[in-house]
């Protein structure tokens, strides 16, 4: 295939609808590589194959849309990929998210520079977030099953590990899917360019990096990630804290650990160290852990982390933390009564805060959030027209799949004129602890709010015959369903693999299924996902008086 470009002057636009009115008329037309139209320089930029398209063509179907006009060629270099500081589009970031974007605007042979820093490319999930973890508790999860079995017949031993070498066994593998997944993708990927350095913003169309080099773009995209948040605790900055960039490269398994924090990040690590054989405390200011889910979720997960052995100490209030002797030291109240929680490491998972800072989005007058976020509007869009963001820097879902997803969503409305609005309504998220938690949709207090007719069906997993079968009924699966249209608005499950079981949900709700489809549907039997079928028969029948075949 030939490829020529072509950048036009256009007038009649108004406005960026404008603009997507234009880039509409090209899409999947035959041979048309590429196009970008821009509302603010009144121009389009056009990639075409002579042997399909003529450029008189282009120029003719762009006459021929109401009032816009083809002024006439643009004389000066159109951006190619040879030049080195002026790009189609300059993404500010260098992990999943800006990665979707990057790839995506590949494919559409747009010249794309990746700015990044901090994080080694590939950002938190290969580094030090999805990865590394869910590697660690899966090898921990193995010392629990080698020393614990409810089998009357199995005799299970004294595990023994070397943490030492899972450690390295986990540097190998992130290096290795950070080398397969991002590093040998870049070089495959003909139009985008990637380069080291802090980016900031000189204007909305130049970023200076590492106060040196200027480079200049078309559209931008934020998508710079979150870090975590440290609080302002007296005496924590004089101590050495951990988070869950530094916890993961500790060679030696920390004897004794106190988590900051109730959420999924901070209850994941504590349940793996235990495992690991560290004496694990939980301090959550709140009364609950996962205090943003129901009460009988974070309730049942908490009773379970307890048996295990896990201390979690909830209403609390930190007063000062100190070090000394090797030892770091909590001064707490809880519910009127002073204690002293002493340990030798200390980790802080006490959420996240958005990477926004030294980027020069106040010279640019980007619009952020309360909580530091970068404000978006269900496009994309920041409060600068040509400036996009995406991922944890935004106050959108913060899963690495919702990131991936926004990349591509991004790049389609900022060159394509797509105007596709973000949608999370069936978004399902997992916390991979054991039993994991899982969730899509709305809750039922959440539903009560927006006034949605709703009825719930609870399941324990005592109903479901391979839980039964396999001596491990913990938990349970709810279901929420409109009254009105008997369709699912969102489920919460606590399970041993709940995060395999949510995925069903999920479809059912984006193809529109009813609870009377799901619960006639055939499932084989004595498998977890039976759970979701019996649940569903729940809403209309007593599955306690029902045989383990019954429908």
């Amino acid at each position: 295939m030939k490829k020529e470009q072509v950048e036009l002057a256009i007038t009649g636009m108004t406005c960026e609808h404008c603009a997507a009115s234009i880039a509409k008329r090209f899409e999947g037309k035959p041979g048309i590589i590429n196009e970008v139209i821009s509302y603010p320089d009144g121009k389009g930029k056009f990639s075409y194959d002579p042997d399909v398209i003529t450029k008189e063509a282009i120029i003719n179907t762009i006459n021929g849309i109401g009032h816009y006009k083809v002024a006439g060629e643009i004389n000066s270099p159109v951006n190619t990929f040879d030049s080195q500081t002026d790009f189609d589009l300059i993404i500010v970031g260098g992990g999943s998210a800006a990665f979707a974007a990057a790839i995506y605007a590949n494919e559409q042979s747009l010249p794309t520079l990746i700015i990044n820093a901090g994080l080694p490319i590939g950002g938190t999930c290969v580094n030090v977030g999805c990865v590394p973890s869910k590697f660690l508790i899966r090898a921990a999860e193995s010392i629990r099953h080698a020393s614990h079995s409810p089998f009357a017949g199995v005799q299970p031993g004294k595990a023994t590990w070397d943490y030492g070498r899972i450690i390295q066994q986990k540097r190998e593998l992130v290096n290795a899917m950070r080398e397969e997944k991002y590093e040998n993708i870049l070089e495959t990927l003909e139009f985008v360019k990637a380069v080291e350095g802090r980016a900031e913003f000189l204007d909305t169309k130049t970023v200076l990096v590492d106060g040196k080099q200027k480079y200049t773009g078309l559209k931008f995209i934020i998508a710079t990630g979150a870090t975590t948040f440290i609080p302002a605790l007296p005496g924590l900055e004089q101590v050495n804290y951990l988070t869950n960039e530094s916890i993961f490269e500790l060679d030696d398994l920390p004897e004794s650990l106190t988590v900051l924090g109730g959420g999924y990040i901070a209850l994941e690590i504590a349940q793996a160290y235990h495992r690991f054989g560290s004496k694990v405390r939980v301090i959550q200011r709140s009364e609950r852990i996962l205090s943003s889910q129901p009460a009988e979720v974070s309730d049942e997960l908490a009773r379970h982390l307890r048996e295990e052995g896990i201390e979690i100490i909830s209403g609390t209030s930190i007063q000062k933390v100190t070090q000394q002797e090797g030892k770091v030291q909590l001064f707490i109240n809880v519910h009127g009564q002073n204690q002293v929680i002493e340990s030798t490491h200390l980790l802080v998972a006490t959420g996240t805060k958005a990477n926004t800072s030294n980027l020069g989005l106040d010279k640019i007058k980007v619009t952020l959030e309360k909580t530091g976020h970068i404000k978006v509007n269900s496009l994309l869009e920041t409060s600068v027209p040509n400036i996009y963001a995406i991922g944890d820097v935004t106050a959108n879902p913060a899963f690495v799949y919702a990131a991936a997803y926004e990349g591509k969503l991004a790049v389609r409305n900022a060159f394509n004129g797509a105007q596709l609005n973000t949608e999370f309504s069936a978004l399902p998220w997992v916390v991979f602890t054991d039993p994991q938690i899982a969730g899509v949709g709305l809750d039922e207090k959440e539903a009560e709010v927006l006034g949605i007719p709703y009825e719930v069906s609870r399941l324990p997993l005592s109903y479901v015959p391979r839980s039964i079968a396999a001596l491990d009924t913990r938990g349970f699966i709810k279901l929420v369903r409109n009254t009105e249209t008997d369709r699912f608005i969102g489920a919460r499950i606590v399970a041993p693999e709940g995060g395999e079981l949510i995925s069903q949900i999920t479809l059912a709700m984006r193809c529109g299924m009813t609870v009377e489809e799901v619960a006639t549907t055939l499932y084989p039997y004595l498998t977890l996902s039976e759970g979701i079928k019996l649940a569903a028969i729940g809403f209309s029948k007593d599955i306690a008086k029902l045989s383990c075949c019954a429908s």
